[in-house]
């Protein structure tokens, strides 16, 4: 049986078992709507850029304007953008078959919650959210609402500063939701990895979380990815693999790029939903719309 028929077969034996299906999605998820990627946002004025200084702790303390007007951009985009059809088609799966499917994003934008999906596992946080810098002094904390209007704004008592709710890098995912989505890849028997390079921990880990858990991951990407493994439908790893820092709850970077990629999985996810296939260079959206609405 090829891949893409063993995929459709498998997800739609998943239907209704709490659980089952757990997919995973990265910017590439929200690229069809016209969000730029972390790295696509960095053109123009902010190609000159670090990624450190506008995504860190230490590079918005150093120049606090520079990284809220980056996000004041980020932010207007994400307001302008819809959702596409692969948001809609998971949020219709899901309504449809309550509890079958555990949606974990890295995106930090709101469409999969616009599309109805309202009980994603964000990894990296909310976009459009602000919180303190610090923590408050007041006993009972300050109302982020209460803030001055400033760039960035700040409290009117003590000078705090407002940052966005995003996570950066060097700081640790918050444990609740990190904890929630090693359940969710530990207890899956398919997970789609859709969108997403495997670049980043401890999000990358969670493919390799579900594989030695005995799960099948297949990968939906357009772009070279950075997971450890030869084949985008994989089976379990020898009993000696090893994890490549997968239990790590910092964000940061995989240090070494692997050889999944290339426009075959992308292809191949085409194959298991709508039986044609796609051509090179097609988005990784397309594919789980495509397999989201053949599923249902």
């Amino acid at each position: 049986m090829p891949p893409w028929a063993e995929a459709r077969t498998l997800v739609q034996a998943l239907r209704g078992r709490p659980g089952g299906l757990c997919v995973l999605t990265g910017a590439g998820m929200s690229a069809e709507s016209g969000i730029p990627t972390f790295r696509d946002a960095l053109t123009g004025l902010w190609a000159r850029f670090d990624p450190a200084e506008l995504a860190s702790e230490a590079g918005f303390r150093a120049h606090p304007q520079r990284v809220w007007d980056w996000y004041a951009m980020r932010r207007d985009g994400v307001r302008r953008a819809e959702p596409n059809a692969g948001h809609h088609a998971l949020a219709s799966h899901a309504r449809r078959w309550p509890g079958g499917l555990v949606l974990v994003t890295q995106n930090v934008d709101d469409l999969h919650q616009r599309a109805g999906h309202t009980d994603a596992v964000r990894l990296h946080g909310d976009i459009l959210a602000d919180r303190w810098l610090q923590p408050c002094p007041q006993r009972e904390g300050c109302a982020t609402t209460r803030a001055q209007a400033g760039r960035p704004p700040r409290c009117a008592d003590c000078g705090n500063l407002l940052r966005p709710g995003v996570v950066w890098f060097g700081e640790p995912l918050p444990w609740a939701v990190l904890e929630a989505a090693q359940q969710a890849a530990r207890g899956c028997d398919l997970m789609l990895v859709v969108g997403t390079s495997g670049a980043v921990y401890p999000a990358a880990g969670l493919a390799r979380i579900a594989r030695d858990a005995s799960a099948r991951v297949v990968m939906f990407v357009t772009f070279p990815a950075a997971l450890r493994w030869s084949s985008p439908f994989t089976p379990r790893p020898a009993p000696n693999a090893k994890s490549n820092g997968s239990s790590s709850t910092a964000c940061s970077r995989a240090r070494s790029p692997g050889t999944v990629g290339s426009a075959s999985p992308t292809m191949w996810a085409s194959d298991a939903i709508s039986g044609t296939r796609a051509g090179r260079g097609a988005l990784s959206a397309i594919a789980i719309s495509t397999a989201a609405h053949r599923l249902n």
